[in-house]
């Protein structure tokens, strides 16, 4: 049966039930960060924020935020980063889920540069705070194109220094391979789901181009990088 990823899809994804808890939700959560950082897509983010710091002195505190930080894999592995290299990060993650939000905190005990916040984005009684980096792990895909676009105009005038988002290409071959992974990695069922609709969630580059052309992103690169996802580089200087 042909695949149609003409339009993004607006499914419901089952973990965007921010009451959700349990060990069902845990082991999603943890196998979508072995799987992302196996295909290298914990690289397409670093990268990314590695762009943005060329000429930055490295005394600088950078602080950066990450939204839909899940177990905060991408937090630790930046932190890592920073020691490695002797860089001042400050970091952030954000989610709407209080399961995911204490269980990223268990496994960052040891990190002091890393806090969280259990926190709806969409919700304006709460004030944005101001940071150098936003940054976006497989979590733009979540939201419907008019939701991206008041996200994004939020974080650039937030940002100061850019934004970082790695996300999904729609494709009908990922779509196909994510299924011969799903048995690879015996994938429980949610984590099964919810990859499928995430992929039919994701974007095409002329999305991410019409996006770009609305929020008058004059600085912006946007790259494919396997596997089978965007990376978009937004500078705010």
């Amino acid at each position: 049966m042909p695949i149609d990823t003409r339009f993004r899809s607006n499914s419901p994804e089952l973990m965007d039930d921010f009451d959700m808890k349990g060990e069902v939700l845990r082991d999603a959560l943890d196998k979508i960060a072995s799987i992302n950082k196996l295909l290298g897509g914990n690289k397409v983010t670093l990268d990314g924020v590695k762009t943005l710091l060329k000429g930055k002195p490295k005394t600088q505190i950078v602080r950066i935020t990450d939204i839909g930080c899940g177990n905060g894999d991408m937090l630790r592995t930046l932190a890592d980063y920073a020691q490695t290299n002797n860089l001042n990060f400050s970091l952030t993650g954000v989610d709407a889920n209080l399961f995911t939000i204490d269980h990223a905190k268990h496994l960052s005990g040891k990190y002091s540069n890393i806090s969280y916040k259990c926190r709806d984005i969409f919700d304006h009684s709460a004030n944005d705070e101001s940071c150098d980096i936003f940054i976006c792990t497989l979590t733009l895909h979540h939201f419907k194109d008019e939701e991206i676009v008041a996200l994004l105009e939020r974080f650039k005038s937030s940002a100061k220094i850019g934004i970082v988002i790695n996300d999904l290409e729609r494709s009908a071959l990922a779509y196909r391979l994510f299924k011969a992974l799903c048995f690879v990695f015996r994938l429980n069922y949610m984590s099964k789901e919810d990859g499928l609709v995430s992929i039919l969630r994701g974007f095409k580059r002329e999305d991410l181009e019409k996006f770009s052309k609305k929020l008058n992103f004059n600085n912006s690169s946007i790259k494919w990088k396997w596997a089978f996802r965007y990376q978009w580089i937004i500078k705010t200087l």
